[in-house]
């Protein structure tokens, strides 16, 4: 199913849903600034000639999609936030999963990741320039701390510089937020 109905974006998310939670008993939550901007963006198209719409590609386009199918695939009952925050979505990521475990959660999965962009949007909207995912298991008593403060400006991180960032490329990321990582 996961093959069949999911694009390589959706496919490396589940993949990584499946890895840091493979007893699929955490809460789930991904975002994404631009979904599956290029289906949609087909579909208008072809509604544009006047051809049909495949309901099973419409139902692929929508934000949270990709965690329906996790779901259904791996009899996840727990709760599912599909995101999109205009560029703010590791913040939002990390606030809905904060949220999750002050309700008493042990662990939350977040996922961010981005799909390939149509070239009609190129110029219009910041994109990493490639396909990406990213994911993590977050805890409030293990792991690295994480803190956050008000940045000097603005940024949108994308799936990419998120995981330049855990990988020690930079001390800090900003978003909303300024966030730093501390030592295991």
């Amino acid at each position: 199913m996961l093959r069949r109905r999911l694009d390589a974006t959706g496919r490396a998310t589940c993949d990584i849903l499946r890895e840091l939670d493979p007893d699929a008993d955490t809460p789930l939550v991904h975002a994404s600034r631009h979904g599956g901007a290029a289906d949609t963006l087909t579909m208008l198209e072809n509604l544009q000639r006047g051809d049909p719409v495949s309901p099973a590609r419409f139902s692929m386009s929508v934000h949270n999609a990709v965690l329906g199918v996790h779901s259904i695939s791996r009899a996840h009952h727990r709760p599912l936030q599909a995101l999109g925050a205009c560029g703010d979505e590791f913040d939002a990521i990390l606030y809905e999963a904060y949220g999750y475990l002050l309700e008493g959660y042990p662990a939350v999965v977040g996922v961010f990741s981005e799909g390939p962009l149509p070239p009609t949007y190129e110029g219009y909207t910041e994109h990493p320039g490639t396909a990406c995912v990213v994911g993590m298991r977050l805890t409030l008593h293990q792991g690295r701390p994480l803190t956050a403060t008000k940045p000097a400006h603005r940024a949108h991180p994308t799936p990419v510089t998120v995981m330049n960032w855990l990988d020690g490329d930079a001390t800090y990321l900003d978003g909303r937020h300024r966030w730093q990582l501390g030592q295991a």
